[in-house]
């Protein structure tokens, strides 16, 4: 391995090497900028390398707005029961929150995950012989291929990139995450050796370089793969489970090891919100913490204005309020931007993978009786403070004493105002706690761990959304609006994405084979709708 001790400068030039290349046919065929230096002039001071795996590293959790607002905020934003759409542009002909998303939408979270990260993954490949920086690309393209699948099932992963090909064959899910195990477990074993040894911190703004670290993360998100395939395969869930806690190094333990990302120019959840006011706070995610009294409220959205404003039912309170997801658009007039809003700077880093979530994974593995280095209470106890410790926020002993207070009722407070036509009041039919009950049975116990999670991973919507789906917790609320023509059912909500038109077109060959997978791994069997199962989500 290569060793690099000197914090790059490259960083201060700003510009990422391969931000705007387009993938064609050919994943090495790149167009020349003259201001750039040639390849030669790049490789002994490590700048290629360490721009292509920040390209990479950038995909995982995409900073760029627009490709951000698609892939967090308006899709797993309200599957997930965070988020609700509220800067309804009069334009849009459809909207994930209503189960009836454009084929434009529903193409950016499948193609765009390609195009941005492959030709910048084959082209370390294909220049680099680092072995960390191999593994490193290779952990990156686990976590950005795994959005994918989760998102869709049968994807192209085993085979892209043959002949330099980007309609490449498919893989049926468990074929993919099976996949995935047998690259991350190689990936583990690479940084395991070079853990104490640090690499180039200008090509990394998780770790700065700290080999050791990604070693936490690489063991985290083999947990975190596990668990989602519980209840399609508890054999292998359990044995990878249990590999990754008891490893060498082991799993992120301590709210320093979270994954965090720093970023370049704003953090895309400032623009969709406070900035543009595209959204609030879903009024689900409101209804729990209301209910619980939780103190992260403070840190995560601010109050509702409406008071201020003296408008509605909640004149003369400073309430936390959330929205209703789905609302339907010119159902809200400009008063609809007095709900809850997130609070977020430009600057602040966004989260990816926190300390607490692991800990929650590990009591849902307790709980199923699986070795995980604790009790399913400890460690369930151990996450919440966690996640309070994460959030700089006080009082974690009194929450978790909490044996009483459940999800509060949702009430509009705009129902009867100039503009607003639907009583969008409703309730989550949740009764869980927060304090932990020995008595309770395993669904009771496991209703409280994910629903701690929930809240804990707030904003990682992708993540939430998978959970929601595997587990069907937190108890979310009907979305206001279903436009899905029956195919949706509202209870349940978008279970996957339909694949993109250009997939028929171009690649219907290879995505015939992804429908006769998803059609055999679902257990729905609905075909390529938002409301197939994909093959872990079957409980």
């Amino acid at each position: 391995m290569k060793i690099y001790n000197t914090i790059a400068r490259y960083m201060a030039m700003g510009a990422i090497l391969l931000g705007s290349v387009a993938c064609t046919d050919n994943y090495m065929d790149y167009n020349k900028n003259p201001h750039e230096p040639d390849l030669e002039e790049m490789l002994p001071d490590d700048y290629l390398f360490s721009a292509l795996l920040l390209n990479m590293q950038d995909v995982m959790m995409p900073e760029q707005e627009n490709f951000a607002q698609y892939v967090d905020c308006l899709m797993p934003g309200s599957f997930s029961g965070y988020v609700a759409d509220s800067n309804l542009g009069t334009g849009w002909s459809g909207r994930f929150a209503t189960f009836n998303p454009s084929e434009a939408w529903t193409r950016i979270p499948f193609a765009d995950f390609y195009d941005k990260f492959y030709p910048n993954y084959f082209q370390l490949k294909d220049q680099c012989t680092d072995e960390v920086y191999l593994a490193l690309s290779e952990l990156y393209r686990i976590c950005a291929m795994l959005r994918v699948t989760d998102s869709y099932g049968p994807i192209p992963y085993s085979q892209v990139g043959v002949n330099n090909a980007l309609k490449s064959g498919y893989d049926s899910q468990e074929q993919v995450y099976t996949k995935m195990f047998e690259d991350l477990d190689k990936v583990i074993d690479v940084l395991t050796t070079y853990a104490n040894q640090q690499f180039n911190a200008g090509g990394d703004r998780i770790y700065e370089g700290n080999t050791k670290a990604w070693v936490k993360f690489a063991n985290s998100m083999k947990l975190r793969m596990a668990m989602r395939i519980v209840y399609a395969n508890e054999n292998l869930a359990k044995q990878k489970a249990e590999e990754a806690v008891n490893a060498e190094i082991g799993v992120m333990t301590a709210s320093a090891d979270g994954a965090y990302h720093k970023v370049v120019d704003h953090n895309p959840w400032e623009r969709f919100m406070p900035n543009w006011s595209d959204a609030r706070i879903s009024a689900d995610l409101v209804c729990y913490m209301n209910g619980f009294n939780d103190p992260r409220q403070e840190a995560y959205y601010g109050k509702s204005t409406f008071a201020a404003e003296s408008q509605g039912a909640f004149k003369g309170t400073d309430d936390y309020v959330g929205l209703r997801r789905g609302i339907g658009q010119g159902m809200f007039n400009a008063w609809s931007h007095g709900y809850s809003c997130m609070k977020v700077t430009v600057s602040d880093k966004m989260l990816i993978f926190p300390a607490s979530e692991v800990a929650f994974l590990r009591a849902e593995g307790a709980l199923r009786g699986w070795n995980m280095g604790g009790t399913a209470q400890a460690l369930y106890e151990n996450a919440v403070a966690l996640s309070f410790e994460e959030r700089g926020v006080s009082g974690v002993s009194e929450y978790l004493a909490n044996s009483t207070k459940t999800p509060s009722a949702y009430k509009d407070p705009l129902k009867g105002e100039d503009g607003q036509k639907y009583d969008y009041s409703g309730s989550t039919s949740s009764t869980v706690t927060v304090a932990w009950n020995e008595a309770d049975d395993f669904e009771k116990k496991l209703e409280k761990i994910i629903t701690q999670k929930w809240i804990a991973i707030f904003p990682n919507c992708m993540e939430a959304w998978s959970e929601y789906r595997r587990t069907g917790y937190p108890k979310l609320m009907p979305v206001a609006h279903n436009l899905s023509d029956g195919v949706v059912n509202s209870a349940e909500g978008a279970r996957r994405l339909t694949y993109p038109a250009d997939e028929y077109r171009d690649n219907m060959e290879n995505l015939s084979v992804a429908l006769s997978a998803l059609a055999k791994e679902s257990s729905n069997k609905k075909g390529d709708t938002m409301a197939t199962r994909v093959w872990w989500d079957c409980k």
